[in-house]
């Protein structure tokens, strides 16, 4: 297996593991990754996921030693079909979702990364799109990347190909959080952890509206929106959410 997909405590953690090729893709990992994807979306045990790789480099981009097995016959890949069953490029995933980026972030790795809810990135991080120095251009990343830092924090990464260290990730805020190299995983599990205290559905509504609010204007937005509040409160976690608040208990979610 060179993609790792564990569950514990409501919190998925899936992890790149091929720490011999400085964990690039290839087209057996593609296909790892993507069933790791579906597997989160799919398993109501698991709230919140952390996406981090193994060894001292989060993803070297594509493994161009692998031809077509690295970057996936468009469309035809889970992260890469444009659809809503994307990862990559449209997946309407509302799970909370944190990247841990424990080292150099490259490509096809970043856009796994853009799609991330939090960024916490090990000091050592860097991040970059050289396809540009390939004579090839970046899609999917110059979709999300002027939207999640500006554009001119963005056409620095997409036109140049040259790397931004941590810190300049954080100043733009494409780094939620730069903590020390060895406390990058624990750092994800922390706030992973403090994510599960609330009640999952309604996260799950809460990131929707905000996603789709994005494209509607106000009226349709708050409509939409109250629409989703009246189906969160139908649920049996909003039911538990008032007794919890009536009987001053910590509350018991089940995700249903």
């Amino acid at each position: 297996m060179s993609v790792l997909y564990e569950v514990s405590d409501h919190i998925a953690t899936i992890t790149l593991d091929r720490p011999d090729a400085r964990n690039a893709i290839n087209g057996r990992m593609r296909q790892e990754l993507n069933q790791a994807w579906d597997d989160f979306l799919a398993d109501n045990d698991a709230w919140v996921a952390i996406l981090t790789g193994t060894g001292d480099v989060f993803c070297a981009g594509a493994d161009l030693k692998d031809g077509a097995g690295a970057t996936g016959v468009f469309p035809g890949t889970f992260w890469e079909k444009p659809t809503i069953n994307s990862f990559e490029s449209g997946l309407e995933l509302f799970k909370p979702t944190i990247a841990a980026v424990n080292g150099p972030c490259v490509g096809y790795g970043l856009t796994g990364v853009l799609f991330c809810d939090f960024v916490i990135a090990s000091e050592r991080a860097t991040f970059s799109y050289p396809e540009v120095k390939l004579g090839i251009p970046t899609i999917v990343g110059s979709i999300r990347l002027p939207r999640r830092i500006g554009w001119a924090n963005a056409m620095e990464l997409l036109l140049t190909g040259e790397p931004i260290d941590a810190q300049r990730a954080h100043d733009v805020g494409l780094a939620w959080r730069v903590v020390g190299h060895d406390r990058v995983l624990a750092e994800a599990r922390q706030w992973a952890e403090t994510l599960t205290k609330a009640a999952p559905l309604a996260q799950r509504a809460t990131k929707e509206v905000a996603w789709r609010a994005g494209e509607m204007g106000w009226i349709e937005s708050v409509r939409f929106g109250e629409t989703m509040r009246k189906v969160a409160q139908a649920t049996n976690d909003a039911n538990e959410g008032r007794a919890a608040w009536a009987e001053k208990r910590a509350p018991h979610w089940q995700g249903r």
